[in-house]
């Protein structure tokens, strides 16, 4: 095991190298301030009686004022034939919007905490240069998508909830933060061993209902990540392997002679920032969704100044 442990090399290094820490972590490390600031603000009732937001991540109430829900949550509900009041309607409508505008996937790498474990078990897999992998279709999210809405449907459950690990996480740390963990520590357990020897980003690449339902509400986000620079990349593929979905990188990067780029269109796109945070040559960068020019040149000649780079 050592001599993999060895020849590991984790991305970011040159970034760092060229450019300092912060410049190679900045998104990284603004996402884990999120993540945690967001479990802080349902953790400081039950642990020090400061009720900022009461609930959990499925339905939530800020201040008393700002009711908050999850769509899913209620498309649920609503199948499964519950009465939703207008709070609650309200509510999802809110989230439904701003991730419609910021990028569905968001809440995977700023919000949701099973992020931070598997996460976790991807850096450990680099750092121990593992290459075997199980890989899923990533259409087999969609498909459980699919089911639990029938499940819903048909037995009159948010049956979802019931196994999905973002609650049982979430309640574990919510509502067990005095009491313990319990069940959650064997959730984030089995996901991190999931993700670690079995499947790279297996979770939430390629099964989560959750990852899938957020990306087909951002599929049209205004946020997007850009490949602005995308002529002064030298191919050192750092940027794929920090990407929890590597696929969506591709066309935006590397697909100019094909009229494509230099946004990142896909919905898969978790908006994580970390290809902008690794990538030593700085091609990547946030844009609106109408920004569809290259930073040195229109889109229409990067092809020419691609193919000069590489006869050169």
């Amino acid at each position: 095991m050592s001599a993999p442990i060895a020849r590991a090399r984790l991305p970011g290094r040159e970034a760092w190298r060229r450019h300092g820490f912060f410049v190679a972590f900045k998104w990284l490390i603004l996402r884990r301030l999120a993540q945690v600031g967001f479990l802080a603000l349902f953790l400081v009732g039950p642990l020090f009686g400061l009720w900022i937001v009461k609930g959990t991540l499925a339905s939530s109430l800020t201040l008393g004022i700002l009711p908050l829900t999850d769509p899913l949550f209620a498309l649920q509900a609503l199948l499964a034939r519950h009465a939703l009041d207008g709070k609650a309607l309200i509510g999802a409508a809110l989230v439904l919007v701003a991730y419609a505008v910021l990028g569905g996937r968001t809440y995977c790498s700023w919000v949701c905490p099973v992020n931070l474990v598997t996460d976790a078990a991807h850096w450990l897999r680099l750092r121990l240069g593992l290459s075997e992998n199980t890989v899923f279709n990533r259409q087999a999210r969609l498909w459980i998508l699919g089911a639990l809405l029938v499940v819903s449907a048909l037995t009159g459950t948010v049956a979802w909830e019931f196994v999905n690990p973002v609650t049982i996480l979430h309640r574990g740390l919510v509502f067990g933060a005095l009491y313990g963990l319990g069940l959650a520590w064997a959730v984030v357990a089995a996901l991190f061993l999931f993700d670690l020897a079995l499947s790279a980003r297996g979770w939430c690449g390629h099964l989560c209902p959750v990852g899938a339902f957020y990306g087909l509400i951002g599929a049209k986000s205004l946020i997007r990540v850009k490949a602005a620079q995308r002529a002064a990349c030298d191919d050192c593929l750092e940027c794929y392997k920090v990407c929890p979905e590597p696929q969506v990188i591709a066309p935006a990067l590397k697909g100019a002679p094909r009229g494509l780029g230099p946004l990142i269109q896909s919905g898969d796109c978790t908006n994580c920032g970390r290809c902008i945070d690794v990538c030593a040559p700085r091609v990547f960068r946030f844009a609106a969704r109408w920004d569809r020019h290259t930073d040195d040149m229109p889109v229409s000649v990067t092809p020419t100044a691609g193919a000069n780079r590489q006869a050169a």
